[in-house]
Order: C-alpha cells, then sequence, then structure tokens
C-alpha cells in the first residue's frame, strides 16, 4: 500500500458514484499487508498522556502519517499536551465534516499482560481450549483468519479506529473516490484523562475548528457485533465524599461506644442514595429528563438480550429505574466507584479509623446540569444532619460540629445528543446502509462517555458515533485486543461513510 504525496488541496473525484460495496472490501482485501503494517507502527508507540515525552513522539509521527495522505497539520497548544489538527480540502466541496479521534491510552501493567511489552503488538490465534496462542507475524503471508487478534495497548481504543481512517482515506484516494468534502481531524492526546484541556482548546480555536456536522470514530458496536450509529453519551462528573472520625486511629476496646467511627457516618449516607430496588432518592436527581412514545419506540428497537448480559456478569437482578437498558441509560447514574476506611484482610487491625472514603461518579445526560445534580446531593446529605465541607475540617471546625463530612467533586464534560437525522446521522446512516443494504442499530444515547459536548457546544455541529471495533476487546484492561475481522472490516465500513456526500 504505496503512501500517497502530502498535498493540501484534493482533486475532485473522477467518478460519479461511490465505490460499491464489493469494489470497497476488494480493495481493502488487496492492502491488507499495508494496513496491518501501519497498525504495528502505531501500536509500537507508547501514549499514556502522564508522559509527556511519549505523547510528544506519538504527535511528530502522527504529523508524518497524516501528511503522508494529504493532509496538513497544526498542533493546538493547551495546558497539557497538544491536540493535533489535520486537514485536507476538496476542490468541489460545498461541506466541511470534522472527525474526532482519540491518540492516548489507558496505563499498561506489564506484569498482567500475556506478552512481554503490551507496546509491541503480537498476533494471537485461540485455540480449542479457549486460550490465546502467540502467532508469527510471518503467518499473516499465507492469508489471515478473521478470529485472529492483535494485543496491545490502545489496539481498540483507539488506535485501531485511528488506523482505519488513515487507510479509509487512503484507500478511497486508490480508487479516484477521495472523500466529496473537505475534512478536519481533532486529535485528542489526552481522553484517558478525561480530556481536562480540551474545552477551552476547542473554544479558542473554533474557526479554524468550523465544520458542518461531526463524526466520531471510536468505540465497539451494539453487543450484538451489528452496524451502530451512536447519536449521544452520558458525559460524567466525579466526586469525593469523606466521613471524619478521630483526628488519629484509636484503639478499638479502649474507645468502642465512644469514639463515633466515620465509616458508619459514610455507610448510612451512602445507603441512603439509593433504594433498594436502585433508583436514586436524592430529591430532584431525575428532574427533567422524559421520554416520547417516538423516544421509546426507537429504544425498543435496539436488540438488547438484557438476560443474557445479566446471566454472563453473574447478576440476577437489574435495577428498577427504567424498564429496559436503553432506557435506563437515558438517565443520569450515581455510582459508588471505591470505598476505603482502616485496613482489611492480612492487614486488618482492631482500631477506629480516622476516615472512612467513597469515590463516587455521576453519568449525566443532556438535560443534567452537575452543579445543579451536586447540590441535591449536598442538600441530601445535610438533611440528614451532616455538616457538608469542600474542605478536610480544622480543629475549630471539628469542635463546633458532631458529624462532618466533605464533599468535593470535579466535572470532565457534559452530555451530547443529536437528532438521528441531522446532517451527521444521515451520512453515517446513509453510508452503512449502502454498505449493508439494511439500517444499522441506532443508539439513542450511550451509557459510557466521551468529550464530545465541548466541541458541539463551541461549533454548534450535529455529532454521530460510528464504531467499529469488536467489543469483547478487553479495552481499559490488560490484554488489550482488536479482531483482525473487525479491523478491516471497519476499514470498509470508514470507506463507505466517508465516500457519501455530506447532506
Amino acid at each position: 500500500m504505496a503512501l500517497i504525496a502530502a498535498t493540501l488541496l484534493v482533486a475532485a473525484a473522477a467518478r460519479a458514484e461511490p465505490p460499491s460495496p464489493d469494489e470497497l472490501r476488494d480493495t481493502v482485501e488487496g492492502n491488507i499487508d499495508g494496513a496491518v503494517s501501519l497498525y504495528r507502527e502505531f501500536l509500537a508507540l507508547p501514549n499514556d498522556a502522564l508522559h509527556p515525552d511519549d505523547i510528544e513522539a506519538l504527535v511528530n509521527w502522527m504529523e508524518r502519517a497524516f501528511g503522508e495522505r494529504g493532509f496538513r497539520t497544526q498542533r493546538i497548544p493547551t495546558n497539557g499536551n497538544p491536540a493535533l489538527f489535520a486537514e485536507r480540502r476538496h476542490d468541489a466541496a460545498s461541506k466541511t465534516v470534522l472527525v474526532y479521534l482519540q491518540a492516548d491510552g489507558q496505563p499498561v501493567d506489564p506484569s498482567a499482560w500475556a506478552q512481554a511489552n503490551p507496546f509491541v503488538p503480537v498476533l494471537k490465534e485461540r485455540d480449542d481450549a479457549g486460550n490465546w496462542q502467540q502467532l508469527p507475524w510471518e503467518a499473516m503471508d499465507e492469508g489471515f483468519n478473521p478470529d485472529w487478534r492483535v494485543f496491545a495497548r490502545s489496539a481498540s481504543d483507539s488506535k485501531g479506529p485511528m488506523t482505519q481512517f488513515m487507510v479509509a482515506v487512503e484507500l478511497l484516494d486508490e480508487l479516484d473516490a477521495a472523500p466529496p468534502c473537505n475534512l478536519k481531524v481533532i486529535i485528542d492526546t489526552e481522553e484517558e484523562l478525561g480530556s481536562p484541556n480540551l474545552a477551552p482548546a476547542i473554544r479558542e480555536h473554533r474557526d479554524l475548528l468550523a465544520a458542518d456536522l461531526l463524526l466520531i470514530f471510536d468505540g465497539p458496536p451494539h453487543a450484538s457485533n451489528r452496524p451502530t450509529v451512536t447519536f449521544g453519551a452520558r458525559g460524567i462528573m466525579t466526586a469525593t465524599l469523606v466521613a471524619y472520625g478521630p483526628q488519629v486511629a484509636q484503639h478499638s476496646g479502649h474507645y468502642g461506644n465512644v469514639v463515633p467511627n466515620p465509616a458508619f457516618d459514610l455507610a448510612r449516607i451512602l445507603a441512603s442514595l439509593k433504594s433498594p430496588g436502585g433508583i436514586v432518592t436524592v430529591p430532584g436527581f431525575y428532574d427533567g429528563v422524559s421520554l416520547s412514545d417516538d423516544d421509546r419506540s426507537i429504544l425498543s428497537r435496539v436488540p438488547d438480550d438484557e438476560a443474557s448480559i445479566l446471566a454472563d456478569m453473574g447478576v440476577a437482578r437489574a435495577e428498577s429505574v427504567a424498564p429496559t437498558l436503553q432506557e435506563a441509560i437515558q438517565y443520569p447514574s450515581l455510582n459508588i466507584r471505591g470505598m476505603s476506611a482502616g485496613w482489611v484482610g492480612e492487614q486488618a487491625r482492631t482500631i477506629i479509623p480516622p476516615v472512612a472514603t467513597a469515590e463516587l461518579d455521576i453519568r449525566l445526560v443532556k438535560e443534567s446540569d452537575p452543579e445543579r445534580l451536586i447540590g441535591l446531593l449536598q442538600a441530601h446529605i445535610e438533611s440528614l444532619g451532616y455538616t457538608v465541607l469542600d474542605r478536610a475540617p480544622t480543629g475549630e471546625d471539628r469542635g463546633r460540629h458532631d458529624r462532618i463530612v466533605s464533599l468535593t467533586h470535579d466535572v470532565s464534560y457534559g452530555a451530547f445528543r443529536s437528532d438521528m437525522d441531522s446532517p451527521a446521522g444521515r451520512m453515517a446512516r446513509a453510508g452503512l446502509e449502502t454498505l449493508y443494504g439494511e439500517e444499522p442499530i441506532l443508539i439513542r444515547t450511550m451509557g459510557g462517555s466521551i468529550p464530545i459536548a465541548p466541541i458541539i457546544e463551541a461549533l454548534s455541529v450535529p455529532a454521530a458515533i460510528v464504531p467499529s471495533v469488536n467489543i469483547d476487546n478487553n479495552q481499559h484492561s490488560p490484554n488489550e485486543n482488536l479482531r483482525l475481522g473487525n479491523f478491516f472490516e471497519g476499514i470498509v465500513m470508514l470507506m463507505a461513510v466517508l465516500s457519501q456526500a455530506p447532506p
């Protein structure tokens, strides 16, 4: 697969119609070696956003890779790692498509991986016993099995989709079918940190990023592995709740029945936040969310096998916020993501701990105001008889108040949701429907979070997500992987979408 010489202006495509599905697949099949070679080269670059030197090398590589595919690149400075902007213009285009991609990955613990180095990608196949066995890369010379997998950090989240995008653009050029639009790309290098610096950078460079619609190539499809377009994602806010007891841990024999244990205070507060059925009991938490009959009809068409999902997790019941999974994730959620008080296991000791801590996350929906929700949470805790501070208590605080907790929070980013018939939705749906001959699964809002809301708010553009990796990819976990069949089919999918004229 030869690289395209760098240009800033792409000539109008020589063909009147987009390539057919068979032509797309044949072209990808004929360029497997080049696609895998690019993918392996990309995967070999460490990309933990907490290591700026690694991100610098990563950005250097991306500048070259996008430049070789006809893009002009420009770094967008932030208060952290730089974002990368790439653009190529089409001389006959009247519409501009902005694409969001992610380059950074989760930290790695090499000892938890079944390979020597998570940044040296390996090829594996599953044996008859269900175990993954490494193959030499030369096995690809004899053809490939779509069920083979590439194991490496960011294989699926999200160097896989980034590679699919670069290859898709390159192969459309090879077919004289360059995307019939001006293409702009924003590449996030701090997504796994919650994109703390992206929003102000987007606002400052809104003219540079201006577009008619936004496409996001990221993540896995619906659990059925059928083609999917997603139109929204929940936002996320985190909070830390700390209950305070004695200034120093005390002997539970000497002072049991006398000195209050903050773990019980924390337990009382946490238990009060949800009903036994899992419904958040903070007054007003769900206010503003309503689903129309049309909304419920759309949600009901998503083919979730909820009984199987719960059985696979070893869970016998679902929480009762809503009657179905898809309806439930249209509401904000409140989760305890971790708790700590004293020691456990072999480290356990007979003490009254000085503090008890709970880490919370709140998934936001479009109707959620995060500051309002944290205010409701604080008011609820105060109604239980606790003094709520935004810091650790002083000695004076301890003398004045008999029940003290602190509550601090951080809003990572808000939720977004675009109309399914917006230009972004129509372009994504048309590409996948042309490729597969049927409408893809349409997801109104997915449960997870991606930092898209700041882009949408700053640029006033509709958005759609086209996922292109296998759902069982160990995303964020050791032994992350991407199935080869999904890798190549994802290239075809992106070529089909990008070959559509924006409506």
